[in-house]
């Protein structure tokens, strides 16, 4: 197997994985980037019980699955992130939400990663996916006036809070792959710079590229790859659907709910939008990413079981093999 391509199982955890797993087997997809939520993976109990350990190697064992990548984006999103409202609390587990109180739901939250690198390698996984949280994004805006001290404070958070977990995660030989996303410490191209540098460029922390979050920012996820080539972990396949300009919309999306006719943008399934895919591709290849490559259903306007399958062909039919010969070599092969 050249190049594995895998379902992201976060916007399918309100099934159970057993079910997943069966339909990405039909389906044709090599493996699953398995999300820490739902009932999919504990990873307390994966680094724990050792019959929890077997029965989910067990599960993918019997659906012909592999993985590769495993992703506990909720619980990072909380290690950063200020305030800690109501909005962590439907996203996390009671055992990292505790009481609620924010500073010891961020201190759970860092503990949870750091147990997700235990559990990546007891899973023979070296890549964990996820977010980092933000204490700055709130003052996106920039007003009221916000100094430029508290920005230089909300990255040296980001490092205070990440290096330790980063720690664990080169004990146990696993890497983090951040998701440069609107919300993170790093969530274009000069954040993503700048958290790098707060965490003096360890290798710990690499990137998961998924263009989807970058071109509703008019950010070229081309030049994203070429720019940070050597920090791609891992690549999430999610697509963005930028409307034409109409003079009342724009990117920040108007407190509009997905899927409105009125917003600027909308996520969609791989394929059935404006990511230069082929591009993209090609640049994968040309930087030398050999990694999975991991299809991300959102889409308010196809269902999850035509959007899976639908992504995933479209998906192969762009990782078509690479020549063997320069394109020129027969001239030199002349008499």
């Amino acid at each position: 197997m050249s190049t594995p391509v895998t379902l992201f199982t976060g916007q399918w955890a309100d099934l159970p994985l057993d079910e997943v797993a069966g339909h990405a087997a039909r389906w044709g997809y090599d493996g699953l980037e398995i999300a820490c939520s739902g009932e999919h993976l504990d990873v307390v109990r994966l680094v724990h019980d050792d019959a929890y350990l077997r029965e989910r190697r067990d599960l993918l064992d019997r659906h012909g699955l592999g993985v590769w990548a495993i992703s506990h984006h909720l619980a990072g999103q909380a290690v950063c992130d200020d305030p800690i409202d109501f909005r962590h609390r439907a996203i996390l587990s009671s055992r990292v939400w505790g009481d609620g109180e924010a500073e010891g739901v961020r201190r759970r939250a860092a503990e949870e990663l750091k147990m997700t690198a235990r559990a990546a390698r007891r899973l023979g996984v070296d890549t964990v996916v996820g977010f980092t949280g933000s204490s700055i994004w709130p003052y996106l805006a920039m007003f009221p006036p916000v100094p430029e001290a508290v920005i230089d404070a909300g990255y040296e958070d980001f490092a205070d809070r990440w290096n330790p977990i980063l720690d664990v995660f080169d004990a146990e030989g696993v890497r983090f792959a951040h998701e440069v996303h609107p919300s993170e410490i790093a969530y274009d191209h000069h954040t993503t710079l700048r958290a790098l540098e707060a965490i003096d460029h360890r290798d710990a922390f690499g990137l998961n590229w998924d263009p989807s979050h970058m071109m509703w920012q008019n950010i070229d996820p081309v030049s994203f790859l070429t720019d940070f080539a050597d920090r791609i972990y891992h690549v999430d396949c999610k697509d963005t659907r930028v409307r034409t300009p109409n003079g009342r919309y724009g990117v920040l999306g108007s407190h509009l709910p997905w899927g409105d006719p009125q917003r600027g943008w909308d996520f969609v399934s791989t394929g059935h939008g404006d990511v230069p895919w082929e591009d993209c591709f090609r640049t994968l290849r040309a930087i030398g990413y050999d990694g999975p490559i991991s299809i991300e259903w959102e889409d308010s306007g196809m269902d999850r079981l035509r959007g899976a399958p639908d992504a995933l062909a479209f998906v192969r039919a762009l990782l078509w093999d690479a020549p063997t010969a320069s394109f020129d070599a027969a001239f030199s092969a002349q008499d």
